[in-house]
This record gives structure tokens, sequence and C-alpha cells, in this order.
């Protein structure tokens, strides 16, 4: 209640708010998520229309809830823009709620984005679907980001520089542009190796690499981002971390997943067993021991990985009724495959199939469900 909380002074005052267009969830109003976001995007689309190309918009968030998270970032990307960055923002003085609950949160974020260069936008527009549009983005994308960070005597990992952030960026720069998403996850980052230089599992452009370099050494060490493990997806990013550090046998990496990575699965979410992690995305030698695949072979596995999560969403498509348990990668692979075909109609249909919190609490699948909704309107 915010606009409501003026009434008595309205009152008084005999002027009142037209609070049709408060952007807010609010039961009075009847406006729940839906109406929450479609008045986030008005606003947003109003401020991408008044500022220039290049030029940059920061949002300050605070909330708890993963599925309003995930609205305001599909917003930001609905009205155009790109995001870059998003950090904590530490205000010191807490709010009111902050001090008086124990749900409410103490800091808020900081979101960074941009509005492309009339270049880009160009180019995919031209040729959209077309590959070299991909290495397009990124080298633009990757001018935008800060080259390092740096706190004290610690550099720390930028997460936006990191190869599958920047596939999601990519994908989410096609969808909400209506175009087809022109190449793989595998082909992505085959091409990454192949034309960015990596360090420390972050890309640079050629130009960039010399300032990092340099920070790098004058700092002390490198602070890695946490990995907190909630779905398939992290776990396959936590198993790459072990297996990075050396080779490991199923044996020895079975406690630790036990311990780590199923113990905040969420609820609707299909728990997933570590054998079928290591056999769809990792190579084990004749010792018994994983290891993180060739850039050669990974291709490969990759497409082996895609058919058997194709097939799994197919076969939820051959039933009937609601779904309580989903593997929501096999939903990823689904709902990109239906928008490839432009069957929007099917990406509807599923994601009122299962969870509401599915759909609410993955951005990859609300942009897909949303942008299915308009186009299907």
């Amino acid at each position: 209640m915010y606009s409501e909380l003026t009434f008595i002074l309205e009152a008084w005052l005999r002027v009142f708010a037209d609070n049709k267009y408060e952007a807010i969830e609010n039961k009075v109003q009847r406006k729940g998520l839906p109406e929450y976001e479609a008045l986030m995007t008005r606003a947003f689309e109003e401020y991408y229309r008044v500022l220039k190309p290049g030029r940059w918009i920061t949002v300050e968030f605070s909330n708890t809830e993963a599925a309003v998270w995930n609205v305001l970032q599909n917003s930001i990307g609905k009205a155009g823009f790109v995001i870059a960055d998003v950090r904590d923002l530490n205000k010191q003085q807490g709010s009111t709620l902050g001090y008086t609950t124990t749900t409410a949160t103490r800091q808020d974020l900081a979101i960074s984005a941009y509005k492309p260069d009339v270049r880009l936008e160009e180019a995919f527009r031209l040729k959209p679907g077309d590959e070299s549009s991909v290495w397009d983005f990124v080298t633009s994308h990757l001018g935008h980001l800060q080259v390092t960070d740096v706190h004290g005597d610690q550099i720390n990992v930028i997460a936006e520089r990191q190869g599958y952030i920047l596939f999601d960026r990519l994908v989410g720069f096609n969808v909400q542009r209506g175009f087809p998403v022109p190449i793989s996850s595998s082909e992505f980052h085959e091409g990454l190796r192949q034309r960015y230089p990596e360090r420390d599992g972050m890309y640079f452009l050629p130009e960039q690499v010399a300032e990092y370099e340099r920070r790098r050494m004058e700092a002390r060490k490198i602070e890695q981002l946490p990995l907190f493990v909630s779905d398939e997806k992290s776990a396959i990013q936590w198993v790459r971390q072990q297996l990075e550090a050396k080779p490991m046998t199923y044996q020895e990496l079975q406690p630790l997943y036990m311990k780590e990575a199923q113990r905040v699965w969420e609820k609707h979410e299909q728990p997933l067993e570590l054998h079928t992690v290591l056999e769809q995305s990792y190579i084990e030698d004749e010792r018994g021991r994983w290891h993180v695949p060739d850039p050669n072979k990974e291709t490969h596995l990759e497409q082996l990985r895609h058919r058997a999560l194709l097939k799994e969403f197919e076969q939820c498509l051959a039933t009937s009724g609601k779904l309580k348990l989903v593997r929501t990668e096999a939903l990823r692979v689904g709902f990109k495959n239906c928008w490839q075909k432009k069957d929007y109609l099917t990406i509807i249909q599923m994601s009122k199939r299962v969870p509401e919190a599915v759909i609410q609490e993955d951005p990859a699948l609300l942009m897909y469900f949303d942008n299915a909704s308009l186009l299907a309107e």
C-alpha cells in the first residue's frame, strides 16, 4: 500500500492521486505480477525512448521474491535494454521492514543496462538468424562490460564475462526482438574460445586483456563467485568447478554432491542424480575418473544431451493434466525448439501445465512465455 498511505492528506486537500498506472502489486487495485510487469515495461520503454544509443540506465531494486526479480529483468529486456551488471548496494541505513521483519532484505541490488548501438540493432534486423550477428553482439556487449573489479588486494570474477551468462544475454537479445537464436550453446562456447581471449573463466576483447592482466598481477588473490545449486543448470556448473580443480571418480564426487548440490534443490524441480549429470555433460577415462570434456568433444556431448532433453520434453507433451515435478532444463530446450519453429501455442499451453513458480522464477522460461504470448495474440 503506497498511494493509499496519502489518502487522508488527499481527502483534506480534496485532490486525489490517479494510481491507475502505479507500478505495484496490490490486491485492492487488482494488480498481480502480470499487471506489475506490464506497467514496469511501459516505464522502461519510455526510458529507452528518451535515452540515446549507447547510454546507460541504473535501476535500484529491493525484493526478496525471485519471481518479482525475474519480472523486473524481463521488463528491462522487453523495453530493449541489455543488462550488463548486477551488484549489491549496501545503503548502510535499512528500511523499516528491513529492521522489523526477518524476511525483508537489507541490501538493494543495482542493475545497470545500456541501450544498444544503432549499428548493432540494424545488423540484427538486416540478417536475423545469421551467425555473424552473434559475434557482432558479443563484441559489442564485451565492450560495454567493466574490465576489472578490484576491491582492496583482491580482484573479483565478473559474472557477466562468463560464457554461460554471455549466451543467456545473446538468447535474451534475440527472443525479446522476435528473432530465432542462430546458434547452439556448444557452438557458441566453441566460437567464444576461438575468437576471444579467456582469462580466469572470463572472456575479453583483445584490447582489454592487457589491462586485466596488469591489474591481476597487482592483486594478491582472485575471488571466485560462490555457486549455489538449486537446479540442473547450476548443478552442472558446480560439477564443472570440482572437475576443473582435478579429475574425480564417481565415488569421490558423490558425497560432495549429496552435501552441497542437493540440499537446496527447488521443490518443483525434478532431482537429478549425479551419474545423469556426469554421463550427459562430462567424459570418463579408463581409470574411472571424470573430466571436463575436450573442447573438440564438447559439441558432440552437447548434441547428445540436447536430444535427450528434447525427447523428455516431447514425452511431457504426450501426457495430459498438470505436472507437479518438472525438469527445467528439458523445458528450456523444448521452449527454444518451439521458438525456432514459431510454435508459440505449445509454449503457452505447456506453461499453463507446470507449477506457476517454474515459469515465474526462471528468467529464460518467463522470457519465452511472455514473448510467445505476445506473438500468439
